[in-house]
């Protein structure tokens, strides 16, 4: 290790900082002094050697970087240089593990640390060093003391839906290094492909690993690209790789998912599933590449029925995998999956219920529960411990089992009551697969994370006090930290992978390290410019949507007509708009634009020379005569479809079925929408119709049925009629749950979609609550 160069160290650029006014380090350090002043780091500094190997390590690092970026030759002098010099000191006995100290006066440099905590030290020095390769650098001077708030710092990356390649891999890796994270969610194996190789079960790789086309598009796509599409990773492949991320501090997880997710393990040994004699199920709607006879590796995205059955064969199969895996991987933990696991298999099959009465278990989540138990069993026996997702939770939660809290907060809430530890992990967070644009334009799998909200999560429940949530030294006891998944159903290549993380990985090295009390998102917008140019110079792709223009529509004050209200954080330059695409009259844009009509608008950055520095936005308005109207809800919808609240729904915005649009859905998982608006005074009604979606691979489902009402005070509502979709003539080829009207005269109209319920058998997401949701209200 004594001669590796830390790649990330080669490959990140500092920013273009002269004044210690400018010093931006992500993620803000607990303790930062600047003083007047600089240190002038030239040929003639020195560097001392260390018998200490972390010390030595971190010797060749900053040597090898700046040779390569700057030209600056070191001399390495003993373990006490003389005159201008860096001093590398490590302490194993440093006040946290993690922790590291910086200091730079006019005459000398030190970084201080246990071998981990130089690392860090590293990660740090290198941001405060200026862009410009020639001449010389001049360091500011200043005292930093820094350790990190949580122990569990991860980010997730899926390699099953999409394949990528050890060398992206380890660059990923250095990503993490630079962003002070330590720990590597490596999603290993899933429905549409296996992707390491066990040697006890050679047709993991020969079958499993390979999948005979992919959907084009949104699921359940437009065709199917009938282009095989695999992967794996050689056994030796991974140790390199886990050497490589040891080498810079990180511990990777495998995950090797059960008892769902298990598709490509069944399409190589049948004997795993239930009912090894069916052939695998082709989703409804989905276009299939080559036979559909037999099991098969999956080529669409969801969740599928077929599932390991609990046989002694399945259980000596997955005991003959971990083995192999857990001589592979040194962590202490080994993620065992157990998410959206579907029962129907199990409660088909004569086997698994004979089970469940013999072993007195309630239901097929009692099933499950025995299933997660008795890996855990196995595991434990061998020194290690299980992680699961918060399904994991159904039945009764396995004795040692630490849980990744997904679905929102409450299933890590409820693991934590129960005394176990917890990684925060929820969809609404730190799902980076979602949109970080209401103007994305390529294909996501929905939802709205912006950066902002990523930066302002705070990973300990609000329902615990700080008594209960920190020890004496401020850490938390249950909550072992946060990460970041990245599912990759909708991101095929690097590039993209890039662009979905960075830099949504910035904000939330800030929330897993940074202390509380010292996060700042004034400040770390302040910071954000310099990271995006070590983002350029590293070669890496990143999204600049923080930097485009906001729009948000919003009534009127007479509650007539809509406000559309445009934001950027660019302050370059001024907005326009134009009304019309065909229209090259150019307006200046205050504060607020009324809009009271139909028409499509649209929106740039310009600078005095007319140049753009923003990508134009264009929205259409529809006006009916609800638009603009107040509306209020019953029940709020869920917190990662909340659109822009009711007024969504009469905003005057018809959005496409993109999710990545999601901020123009309501989304109500399991629950009804009850909408009621007041369109300020009695009028003739014809027709009455809200904009629905139905995206069945995304367990998006229409309303059972649709009530419409009226009122002429807002107190008393009769009801008018009720439509149920799909029986009405209008459904599925339309979108909209329509209603026609004679003779109807009212002020206030209430509408009560209800639920679609659980998701039937032989679908994504079956035996779950469906989702509903919900866009506009129109009335004509």
């Amino acid at each position: 290790m004594k001669n590796i160069i830390i790649l990330s160290l080669l490959l990140i650029c500092t920013n273009t900082f002269g004044q210690t006014t400018d010093i931006a380090i992500i993620p803000e350090p607990v303790s930062l002094k600047v003083q007047k002043g600089s240190f002038l780091l030239d040929n003639n500094v020195t560097i001392n050697d260390n018998d200490l190997e972390g010390a030595k390590n971190v010797m060749h690092m900053l040597t090898g970087y700046l040779d390569a970026n700057y030209g600056v030759k070191l001399s390495i002098t003993g373990p006490h240089p003389n005159g201008r010099s860096i001093r590398i000191e490590q302490d194993n006995q440093f006040n946290q593990k993690e922790g590291y100290g910086i200091t730079i006066t006019h005459d000398f440099v030190v970084l201080k640390g246990t071998a981990q905590g130089l690392f860090y030290a590293v990660q740090t020095f290198i941001q405060l060093l200026p862009s410009v390769k020639n001449g010389a650098l001049n360091l500011p001077l200043i005292s930093i003391n820094d350790y990190p708030r949580f122990g569990y710092r991860g980010m997730h990356l899926d390699v099953c839906r999409h394949f990528f390649p050890t060398e992206f891999v380890k660059k990923y890796i250095d990503y993490l290094a630079f962003h002070k994270f330590n720990y590597f969610h490596w999603h290993l194996t899933d429905d549409q492909g296996w992707r390491i190789e066990i040697k006890k079960y050679e047709k993991l790789i020969t079958i499993g690993s390979k999948r005979n086309g992919t959907i084009i598009g949104r699921y359940p796509g437009t065709g199917n690209d009938n282009t095989p599409h695999g992967g794996f990773y050689t056994q030796d492949e991974i140790r390199d790789v886990v050497k490589y991320a040891a080498d810079r501090f990180i511990t990777i997880i495998p995950e090797i998912e059960m008892p769902g997710h298990a598709s490509a393990a069944i399409a190589a040994y049948p004997d795993l599933s239930c009912f090894p004699d069916e052939s695998t199920q082709v989703p409804k709607g989905a276009a299939w590449s080559g036979s559909t006879t037999g099991k098969q590796v999956q080529q669409t995205w969801g969740v599928f029925e077929d599932v390991f059955c609990p046989t002694e064969n399945t259980f000596t199969f997955l005991e003959n995998v971990l083995d192999e895996v857990m001589a592979l991987f040194p962590s202490k933990y080994i993620h065992i999956g157990g998410d959206e696991c579907p029962k129907e298999s199990w409660k088909r099959s004569p086997f698994c219920q004979q089970l469940i009465k013999e072993k007195g278990l309630k239901d097929e989540n009692g099933l499950q529960s025995y299933f997660i138990q008795r890996i855990e069993k196995y595991v434990n026996s061998k020194g290690k411990s299980i992680v699961g997702w918060d399904e994991i939770l159904e039945g009764g939660l396995a004795p040692n089992a630490t849980v990744m809290s997904w679905r929102g907060e409450k299933g890590g809430i409820a693991a934590i009551k129960e005394g176990h530890h917890v990684i925060m992990t929820p969809d609404t967070y730190v799902y980076f697969d979602h949109s970080q644009n209401k103007h994305e334009d390529s294909v996501t799998i929905g939802g709205y994370l912006p950066l902002e909200k990523v930066y302002n999560y705070e990973p300990v429940p609000p329902v615990f006090t700080e008594a209960q949530a920190s020890d004496s030294m401020g850490k938390a006891k249950f909550v072992l930290g946060a990460q970041a998944n990245l599912w990759t159903e909708y991101i095929t290549n690097p590039r993209k992978v890039e662009y979905m993380i960075f830099p949504r990985m910035s904000a939330l090295s800030e929330v897993v390290w940074t202390p509380k009390a010292k996060k700042d998102w004034s400040n770390y917008q302040r910071k954000l410019p310099a990271m995006l140019k070590r983002y350029e110079f590293m070669g890496a792709s990143y999204s600049k949507s923080y930097y485009d223009l906001q729009s948000s529509v919003l009534p009127s004050a007479d509650f007539n007509g809509l406000v559309w209200k445009l934001e950027s954080k660019n302050k370059e330059g001024h907005i326009i708009y134009v009304k019309g695409r065909s229209n090259n009259a150019t307006f200046n844009y205050s504060k607020s634009l009324v809009i009271s009509a139909n028409g499509e608008y649209g929106a740039a950055l310009s600078r005095k020379d007319h140049t753009f520095i923003s990508n134009w936005i264009w929205q259409k308005f529809a006006f009916n005569k609800a638009t603009g109207k107040k509306i209020i809800l019953k029940d709020k919808p869920a917190d990662n479809y909340p659109g822009s609240g009711a007024f969504t729904l009469v905003n005057g915005i018809v959005t496409t079925e993109k999710l990545s649009q999601s901020s123009e859905w309501l989304g109500f998982l399991g629950k009804d929408l009850d909408a009621t608006i007041d369109l300020g005074k009695p009028q003739a009604i014809r027709k009455i119709a809200l904009d629905v979606l139905r995206q069945e691979g995304s367990w998006i489902y229409p309303p059972s049925s649709v009530e419409f009402l009226t009122s002429a005070d807002g107190r008393t509502f009769k009801s008018q009629a009720i439509v149920h979709p799909g029986t009405n003539g209008n459904w599925p080829n339309e979108r909209k749950i329509e209603k026609e009207f004679s003779n109807l005269n009212a002020r206030y109209i209430q509408i009560i979609a209800k639920n679609y319920g659980i998701i039937p058998s032989g679908q994504p997401g079956s035996g779950t609550p469906a989702w509903l949701f919900a866009d506009e209200i129109e009335v004509e």
